[in-house]
């Protein structure tokens, strides 16, 4: 082996253990902003979900409307036509 190999392993080993540990930290740091970007996105798609209930509700009430008063809405228009005749 030659003696120059020495202190160039002797340097390289630590060099290596810095960047894992480096290297492991930023993994750890990449994680939990995964971990935090896909909670939010879970409360994102909690709240979509809730304004599509509310949405779907009040086109539910208007279709009740149309079809149960569809006839005697009509009928009203034209009386109210009638009387500004």
């Amino acid at each position: 082996m030659s003696p120059l190999l020495i202190p160039i392993i002797g340097v390289t080993i630590p060099i290596i253990a810095i960047f894992a540990g480096v290297f492991t930290k930023w993994l750890k740091l990449k994680e939990r902003q995964m971990e935090l970007q896909s909670a939010m996105t879970a409360e994102k798609t909690a709240q979509y979900a809730a304004q599509t209930e509310r949405l779907e509700q009040r086109v539910r009430v208007l279709e009740r409307v149309i079809t149960d008063r569809g006839i005697g809405v009509a009928e009203e228009i034209e009386a109210l036509r009638d009387t500004r005749n």
